[in-house]
């Protein structure tokens, strides 16, 4: 329990706390009924909505709190609290005929609707991103958990005794960050974080900067919170997802309309509702308050402030606080791999009055139109390198939120903790772990190793890693040893690397691998690595080849969203079984290779965030484009055949604010010249070639054709299209949700000279190869079930040949 603790900690953020909690109900005088979504706001300008039933919780610093509330319909009321007044209080208001004479009704729709429906139309003038040529600005962020005295944390899990002591004895955990921020149309907001701390922690977890807590423009289509994504009020969906209702004016230097909207449709999933503080005479937000009700409430605020010259409200602070809830649903702030309503932080085991995770960012020394160029390929976001090593003095000088007693006392506390917890390991230990490593001092064992089974080895044990940075950050050595039982061979890769450049993430490695490799596969260099705890498909695969292999490769970051790496290889290949290649009347089925490749992945869409380890991708942008070059060469250290292969593929993913998901697959691939099976391209078949249904059940792959069987088709020109839509997820209870993936893919392809290839047979995919199917996801500890049908031009005669049922197994940590 204390390990998802601290993971939320380095999630959430938080600043300013209130002293006092007042709980009321808003009701009609004459009709006692409530009054849902009516407005409160204290002296301190704190505010607050009703809910449906007209109840709300507000929190002040002083007593007596005085607290006005206002309602369309009804009397402007002012009260004042105590704070000896205990219970829920409750507040009666006097209808009233009010007066929107500034606004033209329309009989056929609401005025809000309207004022709403015309701020969208001006989004263009009023959304800083749009109307200004340039802007700078600096930020002061703090991160904070509740300093309330009165709060107590109380678990019933005893491992929790020192997460306890954060909350009951320093109340508090501290995160700094000021930032420079800069933005050129046409080019994103460039973020430059100048100094930045956590406590317990000396250098900062990078991976925190990147997390996007919430939205800095209510013009947007989506509004984020916690990476999460929600329809935005100003969306241009928006008035078909939300019901607008204008509560009532204010007559401040700038008049404005308070307009609350709240969701039209029944709440499947956590949505949004608030009010909006439109500038009658520019429609643009003056200020907004956003909620988010669920097991844990969510409230989010903005102010802005209007510059004359320009003509435009610019964002002056945000804040968004967590509450414990009393909600019946989850809310998910991390797209699903954290979801806070399950860390059993609710009104049973939190107590005390006032808010209990609280992110407060301000924002000075504004500058419009008035910005030199910046450059299209820095990254999103980059660390400073002094940003950990700022004193104090330098904090002093933009913290625009006091630090106070309490908040120095919860250095040490957390401090200790992570020490003597040894927090900083585990966080190591996770983040390695996602992408297939396990760090043991200077070194990371490699996942992939240890134990594999396939057709040809049998059981495949072995071991392997690399060093890292604590071994060092100029030079890495690597590794693996492999043996297999059902061939009784042992397999090896040895190799190293130089950091040639720190800036753009350039290494230059030299390896040599003696083991082997499927025949038809085509991988692509600069791939993300992808870790998986079981990989299906390797257990069916029976067609491999031997190589030995020496290379030297250059991988090099031309910009954030630009990856390249070149690569130069000598192989000396045998084959594992029968097959002959027919060269020039001559029969290989040993032969050498040299070829010279050239890699690239492009993510235009994608944000990076750099620190002073590399790069790491914080926002994945679609669509992203991978094409790769290879030129064989004859005579070259011996090598006997001459050709040239080039393959393109480019993945496009729709993520939709109802947690459904679409996404696309489209891969191309050639090859020409005297090119021998091993070197061609199969469809990554994953039915074994066995006779009945039952005997290929076993467990479907991520791309794989699931009704090709192994070995069944090779090709020198192939294209394949992938599309898997997954429905929203089919709640059966609160934590048993399977999802639901409609899957079609599509093959073409052909072979040139296929009777050069002897000693195996194989076909032609000259037609289109078509399937079809379903998976049903997460139905038990990270398993499901998977169904395709195999159909069209090489639809089988036996009808269970062309019907695939297996496992699907997903698991996230």
């Amino acid at each position: 329990m204390r390990n998802k603790f601290f993971c939320l900690f380095l999630f959430l953020h938080f600043v300013t706390i209130a002293q006092i909690s007042i709980r009321g109900v808003i009701i009609d005088e004459t009709t006692n009924q409530p009054l849902p979504f009516a407005t409160i706001k204290t002296d301190e300008l704190s505010y607050a909505l009703t809910s449906v039933d007209g109840e709300f919780i507000i929190r002040c610093k002083t007593s007596p709190a005085n607290l006005t509330i206002n309602y369309l319909g009804y009397q402007s009321k002012t009260i004042v609290v105590h704070a000896k007044d205990k219970g829920k209080i409750t507040i009666k208001l006097s209808p009233e005929e009010e007066s929107l004479d500034t606004v033209k009704v329309d009989s056929k729709e609401n005025v809000a609707s309207k004022i709403i429906r015309e701020a969208i139309q001006r989004k263009r003038k009023n959304d800083p991103k749009r109307s200004l040529k340039s802007y700078s600005y600096k930020s002061y962020n703090k991160f904070k958990i509740t300093e309330d005295n009165q709060a107590k944390l109380s678990t019933q899990d005893t491992t929790s005794t020192d997460i306890e002591r954060i909350f009951n004895d320093a109340h508090s955990f501290l995160s700094e960050k000021i930032s420079g921020h800069k933005f050129n149309q046409g080019i994103e907001e460039k973020e430059t974080v100048l100094a930045t701390r956590m406590t317990g922690f000396e250098e900062p977890v990078y991976n925190v900067l990147g997390i996007k807590v919430q939205s800095n423009s209510l013009y947007n289509e989506d509004y984020t919170i916690f990476n999460d994504k929600f329809i935005g009020p100003l969306s241009n969906r928006a008035l078909r997802n939300y019901y607008y209702k204008i509560l009532t004016t204010t007559q401040d230097k700038r008049p404005a309309f308070v307009i609350l909207f709240q969701p039209r449709k029944s709440k499947k999933y956590a949505s949004l509702e608030g009010v909006l503080y439109i500038d009658i005479k520019t429609l643009a937000v003056q200020k907004a308050v956003i909620e988010l009700r669920g097991e844990l409430n969510v409230m989010a605020k903005h102010d802005f402030e209007h510059f004359s010259k320009e003509n435009i409200w610019f964002p002056k602070s945000q804040e968004i606080t967590i509450r414990p809830g009393n909600g019946r649903q989850k809310v998910n702030l991390f797209g699903g791999k954290i979801s806070v309503g399950r860390l059993g932080i609710d009104q049973k085991s939190f107590t005390g009055n006032n808010d209990f995770l609280i992110s407060k960012t301000d924002l000075f020394e504004i500058t419009l139109n008035n910005v030199p160029q910046i450059k299209q390929n820095q990254p999103a976001i980059k660390i400073d390198p002094e940003a950990n090593h700022r004193t104090e003095a330098y904090w002093s000088q933009y913290r625009t939120s006091a630090i106070t007693e309490k908040d120095l006392n919860s250095f040490p506390i957390v401090d200790s903790i992570v020490k003597a917890q040894n927090i900083k390991r585990r966080i190591n230990v996770i983040q390695s772990f996602n992408i297939g490593y396990y760090p043991v001092g200077f070194f990371d064992f490699d996942l992939t190793y240890p134990i594999k089974y396939n057709n040809f080895e049998g059981l495949r044990l072995g071991l392997g890693g690399l060093t890292n940075s604590k071994f060092s950050n100029r030079f890495r050595v690597e590794g693996y040893l492999v043996y297999g039982f059902r061939d009784s061979k042992s397999k090896f890769g040895v190799g190293g690397g130089v950091m040639v450049d720190k800036n753009s993430s350039s290494w230059f490695n030299v390896n040599y691998t003696d083991d082997i490799k499927e025949v038809g596969s085509f991988l692509y260099l600069t791939d993300r690595r992808v870790y998986s705890l079981f990989e299906p498909r390797l257990v069916n695969i029976d067609f491999y080849y031997k190589h030995r292999t020496w290379s030297t490769s250059l991988q090099h970051q031309i910009s954030p969203k630009l990856l390249s790496e070149t690569q130069l290889s000598a192989s000396s290949i045998n084959q594992t079984g029968g097959y002959q290649f027919l060269n020039n009347n001559e029969l290989f089925s040993a032969y050498k290779t040299a070829e010279a490749t050239l890699a690239l992945r492009w993510s235009p869409f994608s944000k990076f965030l750099k620190t002073p380890n590399g790069l790491k991708e914080i926002y994945d942008g679609y669509p992203k484009i991978t094409a790769q070059y290879t030129q064989g060469f004859k005579g070259v250290f011996d090598s006997n055949f001459s050709y040239s292969k080039i393959g393109v593929k480019a993945e496009y993913v729709i993520t939709r604010i109802n947690q459904s998901r679409t996404s696309f697959l489209l891969e191309a691939d050639i090859a020409n010249g005297d090119v021998p099976l091993t070197h061609l391209y199969h469809a990554y078949p994953n039915a074994p070639t066995k006779e009945t249904v039952l005997q290929r059940f076993s467990v479907a792959g991520r791309r794989t054709f699931e009704t090709m069987f192994f070995g069944e088709f090779f090709s020198d020109r192939l294209a394949t299209l992938q599309i898997k839509h997954r429905i929203e997820p089919v709640k059966i209870t609160s934590w048993f949700k399977p999802e639901v993936v409609f899957i079609t893919r599509y093959a073409i392809g052909d072979v040139s000279n296929i009777e050069n290839h002897q000693g195996v047979t194989f076909t032609s995919l000259q037609d289109l190869y078509q399937e079809s199917g379903f998976e049903i996801n997460k139905l038990f500890a990270g398993f499901g079930l998977s169904f395709a049908y195999r159909y069209g031009a090489y639809h089988l005669p036996r009808f269970e040949d062309n019907i695939s049922f297996k496992f699907t197994f997903y698991l996230k940590l």
